[in-house]
């Protein structure tokens, strides 16, 4: 379980998160919601390791995380995408998965200055690692050999995605993932998120898009001033008066 306990953080005068408890199961999706403004990916830097927290704890399956950089969060198995597209644009599609394989890779510096046996295999292993999420994703083969830069802005997100996956993650973090994407796309990506949580990885999903939040999550979490105002499952948050004065309107009642 990825637990998140009392965990408060100010930027200089302002309470950014106050108090925040959530938990994030394997082979499920947890939702993160609320408005502009309510400290959603304040949380998830604080997760990650972007930003530290002032007070309170992230265990990862009950390992004490908090404080720890990106990259160690990331060998505890805690990988995260971002609102906006981190993209090695000028690489080919298949190259940018191969890019998440890097902290699995065990060959020396010298062994790949002199291209030994070991580091191509270890290459050719990346390779048809990064071709097997790519096709996870539904990303097309005509796709792969690319420069990822010039695919379709839907695709595009699917390969951030398919390289965060190819770090092996325990949980996966999702910030915004259906941003720029239309109807079609965004319940294409509700299906491919749960793929991944069966696959059993837990998917942590902050997104504006309530329908997908409501559609995928086994468990959603609301956040409004820094603060978590509600939990419970899709049906029990869509009917909570608070949530519903805060963040969804009568147009979700």
């Amino acid at each position: 379980m990825l637990a998140i306990r009392h965990v408060s953080k100010r930027f200089g005068g302002l309470r950014a998160l106050r108090d925040v408890n959530i938990e994030a199961e394997r082979s499920c999706v947890t939702g993160l919601i609320g408005p502009n403004g309510a400290g959603k990916s304040t949380l998830m830097n604080v997760i990650s390791g972007f930003i530290g927290a002032d007070e309170g704890s992230v265990t990862v399956d009950e390992a004490e995380t908090i404080g720890l950089p990106p990259h160690r969060m990331c060998a505890s198995g805690v990988v995260r995408t971002f609102q906006n597209l981190q993209m090695f644009s000028d690489m080919s599609t298949v190259e940018v998965v191969v890019m998440g394989r890097t902290r699995h890779r065990r060959a020396s510096l010298a062994a790949n200055l002199l291209m030994t046996p070991a580091v191509r295999h270890e290459e050719r292993d990346a390779f048809l690692a990064a071709q097997d999420l790519l096709v996870r994703m539904d990303v097309p083969e005509s796709f792969w050999l690319r420069r990822a830069g010039d695919l379709p802005y839907g695709f595009q997100r699917r390969v951030e995605i398919a390289r965060a996956l190819a770090t092996e993650p325990a949980y996966l973090l999702l910030d915004e993932p259906a941003a720029g994407l239309n109807d079609k796309e965004s319940s294409a990506l509700g299906e491919t998120l749960r793929k991944i949580a069966d696959g059993g990885i837990g998917v942590v999903l902050i997104e504006h898009d309530i329908d997908l939040v409501m559609n995928v999550s086994a468990r959603v979490f609301v956040m409004d001033a820094g603060t978590v105002i509600a939990s419970g499952t899709p049906s029990e948050v869509r009917s909570n008066p608070d949530v519903v004065a805060a963040y969804l309107g009568e147009e979700h009642d």
